[in-house]
C-alpha cells in the first residue's frame, strides 16, 4: 500500500544565476503538495543527475520502499535524473509501490491519463536505452572475445585475472596460471590415461581434501566443466577440426593460426535444458592471448571420453514425493532426493552422492513415513487456517491479475505508438481509449492488492488428503521452508 506523506525531491548540482535555488524549487514544489506542512522533502545540493548515487535520492528510495510515500514531486523531470533508463527503473518503483508522481515544470502528473500516456511513451524509450545497451555490451563483450583478450569475469580453476600489454601498448585483460593448476593436470591426464570415471575421480579429490572452486567438494559437473574447457589446451589444427566436426562454423582465426601457441575460447548461446558444450552450431570459437598448457591429444582424449558419457534426460523433478525440494541431510544440511527402485523408495543424500562430503549412506525413514507426518502437521495448520482466517500467498490469483495488467499495458502501448501517426482528431479517440484502459488497469491494482489482503487469499475448505500430487507440493512449498531428516527424527521449518 502506498504511504501517507507527500515527497519533495529538489536538486542541483551548482549555484547559478539561471537556475532555481533549492528554496524556488522546494517552494513551486510545495504548491503541488495536498499537505504542505506535512511533506518530506529530500535534498541534494552539489550533485549531478548523471546517475542516481545520490545520498537524497537514495534516502528518499528508501521511504518508498517502506512504504511511507503516497506522492513523489520534482520540480522538473532532469531534477531526478539525465537518464531515461534511470527514470524508467524509478518509476517501476514507484509504481510497485502505488506511489503518484509529479513534475511542476512538464506539468507530468501521473494521476492524470495524459500524464500516463506520456509516463508510457518514456517507459518505450527506456527500454529502447536498455535493449542499446544490451547490445553494445554483447557487442564489446564478442569483440574482446576475438582479439583474443579474456572477455571478463571469475578465471577458471587454477588459473588468475591479470593484465598484459598487446601490440599497441594498451593493457587488456587476459589469463595466468597459479598453483591451483596442477589439480588441472592431474585431472586431465588422469582421466585421459587412467580407466577412472568422473564420480570415481571426484570421490578421490574430495577424500585427499583437495579444494574444489564454490562448491563443498568435488563431483561430476565440476569436473566436466574443466575437462570440456579449450582455455587450458594448446590449441593446433586438431583442435580446429574437432570443433569443425562438432558443428562450429564461425571461428576468429584462421585454421593456420591455430598452431598449438595459444589456447582457446568458445562462446555462444543455449537452450536452458542443453549441456553447455552439446549443441556448438551457433558457437564461436576463437584464440587467446595466453598459452595453452595441455597438450592437444591429451585434452581430445578427455573430450571423445567425455562424449561417451550420454547426457541423462531429466525424468521429472519431484515425481517420487510431493516433499521435494524440501528434504534436507540432518547430517550435513544437503538435498536429499527420493529414489525408486521395484517397489521401494529410499532417500539419497546429494552431500554424499555427488559431492562426497557427508558419511550417511542411509536412512532408517522411509519417504512414505515422512509424507505420512508432515500431512499430519499440514491438517492442524489447515483446520488452524479454517478457524483463524490465517492467510498465505495465492500464486494462482497473482498469476491471474498479472496476466490481466500486462494484456493492457500491451494494449496502451499499441495506442501509444498509435499516437505519432495519428491525426488531431483520432488523437482524442486514442487518449480517451488510453484512458478507459488506465482506469481498468487500476481497477485490477486494487482489487489485486486490497487493503488488508495484500495479494492473499484464505486457505479455507481445503481437505490435504483430497489434494492431487502436484496440489499437495505447492501446499507444502507454501508452509514449509525446509524438513531436516535424521535416523530417528524429522524436523520441519515452517515459514509460518
Amino acid at each position: 500500500m502506498a504511504g501517507t506523506h507527500e515527497a519533495i525531491y529538489v536538486r542541483q548540482s551548482k549555484d547559478k544565476k539561471d537556475s532555481l535555488s533549492i528554496d524556488g524549487q522546494v517552494e513551486l514544489c510545495k504548491r503541488e503538495c495536498g499537505h504542505p506542512d506535512t511533506a518530506l522533502v529530500y535534498v541534494d545540493r552539489g550533485f549531478s543527475g548523471k546517475n542516481t548515487k545520490r545520498p537524497g535520492f537514495q534516502s528518499m528510495l528508501s521511504d518508498v520502499k517502506e512504504g511511507k510515500i503516497s506522492k513523489v514531486i520534482v520540480y522538473r523531470l532532469d531534477r531526478l535524473s539525465r537518464s531515461i533508463l534511470d527514470f524508467g527503473q524509478l518509476w517501476s518503483e514507484l509504481e510497485l509501490h502505488q506511489v503518484e508522481f509529479v513534475s511542476v515544470n512538464e506539468k507530468f502528473d501521473t494521476t492524470m491519463p495524459m500524464g500516463r500516456a506520456m509516463l508510457y511513451i518514456i517507459m518505450v524509450f527506456a527500454q529502447l536505452e536498455r535493449e542499446t545497451i544490451g547490445e553494445r555490451v554483447t557487442d564489446n563483450y564478442y569483440t574482446r572475445i576475438r582479439r583474443g583478450n579474456w572477455p571478463g569475469g571469475p578465471a577458471p580453476y587454477g588459473m588468475t585475472n591479470i593484465k598484459i600489454e598487446n601490440e599497441n601498448g594498451s593493457k587488456v585483460p587476459s589469463l595466468d596460471y597459479n598453483d591451483d593448476f596442477q589439480i588441472v593436470e592431474e585431472i586431465f591426464y588422469r582421466y585421459a590415461t587412467e580407466d577412472i570415471s568422473l564420480g570415481g575421480l571426484a570421490k578421490d579429490l574430495t577424500e585427499r581434501e583437495i579444494p574444489c572452486k564454490k562448491r563443498a567438494g568435488w563431483d561430476n559437473v565440476a569436473l566436466a566443466r574443466i575437462l570440456h574447457s579449450p582455455v587450458y589446451v594448446q590449441a593446433d589444427e586438431q583442435i580446429y577440426h574437432y570443433y569443425s566436426n562438432r558443428g562450429v562454423k564461425k571461428f576468429s582465426n584462421n585454421i593456420e593460426d591455430f598452431n598449438g601457441e595459444f589456447s582457446a575460447h568458445i562462446v555462444g548461446k543455449r537452450t536452458g535444458n542443453v549441456r553447455k558444450y552439446t549443441e556448438l552450431a551457433e558457437h564461436v570459437v576463437s584464440l587467446t592471448n595466453f598459452p595453452g598448457r595441455i597438450p592437444s591429444d591429451i585434452w581430445l582424449a578427455c573430450q571423445y571420453k567425455l562424449d561417451k558419457n550420454r547426457q541423462v534426460g531429466n525424468s521429472g523433478k519431484g515425481r517420487h514425493t510431493w516433499l521435494s525440494g524440501l528434504l534436507k541431510c540432518g547430517n550435513c544440511g544437503y538435498s536429499l532426493s527420493v529414489r525408486s527402485w521395484k517397489d521401494r523408495k529410499y532417500l539419497c543424500c546429494s552431500g554424499r552422492g555427488n559431492l562426497h562430503v557427508c558419511d550417511k549412506k542411509s536412512f532408517s525413514q522411509k519417504p512414505e513415513e515422512i509424507e505420512l507426518e508432515v500431512q499430519k502437521e499440514l491438517e492442524l495448520i489447515l483446520n488452524e487456517c479454517n478457524r483463524e482466517h490465517v492467510e498465505i500467498a495465492d500464486d494462482a490469483a497473482e498469476i491471474k491479475y498479472r496476466q490481466k495488467i500486462c494484456e493492457i499495458d500491451e494494449k496502451i502501448q499499441r495506442l501509444v505508438d498509435r499516437m505519432a501517426e495519428a491525426s488531431e482528431v483520432s488523437m482524442k479517440y486514442i487518449n480517451k481509449e488510453i484512458e478507459q484502459l488506465d482506469q481498468e488497469r487500476e481497477q485490477l491494482l486494487k482489487d489485486w492488492q486490497k487493503p488488508g489482503d495484500d495479494k492473499r487469499r484464505h486457505y479455507q475448505g481445503i481437505i490435504f488428503d483430497q489434494l492431487g500430487f502436484e496440489e499437495k507440493k505447492i501446499v507444502a512449498q507454501a508452509f514449509i521452508e525446509k524438513i531436516k531428516v535424521y535416523d530417528d527424527m524429522i524436523e520441519i521449518v515452517w515459514k509460518v
